[in-house]
């Protein structure tokens, strides 16, 4: 090769490198400051984003250092904090999301119990606002699907990690969901109750009876219950319903009012 030929093509390479230096620079992006960032640093700035309420920016920093990292504490770390992270941005779906992936993948992590707590904390939360819109929707329509949720996660790290951090609030925290819930079906079979629909009414209060038997809302099932298989002619059902009631809430406000043959308009009114 001469030395002409030589300067051409080295002239040529330098060429290319420039416009592709310069094409790069026009495309706007700017470069990944993190690029050699050490698994601290990029943890130490997404718990600073995270702190100062940037949860999607925490989400991307943490998702560099899993996919970086993707071996090991600080990959197993991230999994978690994305989950958090997800739960304070309001996307509850991606939080679970998150929390089961990690489930599966850390089996025996120990940080375990924090980590099925923070699932009963999601559901939880979702719960809370169900109840808290309670008034204004179809009550036929309710799904209690992120309260019984939230009840076996607690559930679960009540049984499993009894010395926990977290069980002695997610105990407390059962006991909260036990009444909620019953409370919920409750509403469904005042719902019921209250258009008529009395076999959807007792199923739904006999539904109480069985499975919230401690929850205040029994003595409520137990009166829907007695007067539900009344209408529709079943006195021996009836009367065993009414005998429990009798039995349990001697002083029962329902029983105490006298209603009997205008129950509807009674229920419209106490609502």
């Amino acid at each position: 090769m001469t030395v002409a030929l030589f300067l051409k093509r080295l002239l040529g390479l330098l060429m290319l490198a420039g416009a592709l230096s310069l094409a790069a620079c026009s495309s706007g992006k700017d470069p990944d400051k993190t690029i050699n960032w050490t698994p601290e640093q990029l943890y130490a700035d997404a718990r600073e984003e995270l702190a100062s309420g940037r949860y999607a920016e925490a989400i991307k920093q943490l998702e560099r250092l899993e996919s970086r990292y993707p071996f090991g504490r600080w990959a197993q770390q991230a999994q978690i904090d994305i989950a958090y992270a997800h739960y304070k941005d309001g996307e509850r779906a991606l939080s679970l999301a998150a929390i089961d992936r990690f489930v599966k993948l850390h089996p025996n992590h120990f940080a375990l119990d924090y980590v099925i707590y923070l699932k009963g904390i999601v559901n939880f939360s979702e719960q809370q606002g169900l109840l808290a819109a309670l008034g204004g929707q179809d009550l036929s329509e309710r799904d209690l699907k992120a309260s019984r949720d939230a009840f076996d996660a607690f559930k679960e790290v009540v049984q499993r990690f009894p010395q926990s951090r977290y069980a002695e609030d997610a105990e407390a925290r059962l006991v909260y969901l036990l009444n909620s819930m019953a409370a919920g079906e409750l509403h469904i079979a005042r719902y019921y109750y209250l258009r008529g629909a009395y076999v959807a009414a007792a199923n739904r209060a006999q539904g109480v009876v069985q499975q919230y038997p401690q929850a205040p809302a029994t003595e409520e099932a137990l009166y829907i219950m007695a007067r539900s298989y009344e209408y529709l002619g079943l006195d021996a059902l009836s009367a065993g319903a009414q005998k429990v009631l009798d039995r349990n809430f001697a002083d029962s406000t329902f029983m105490a009012s006298g209603i009997r043959g205008d129950d509807r308009r009674w229920w419209q009114v106490w609502r």
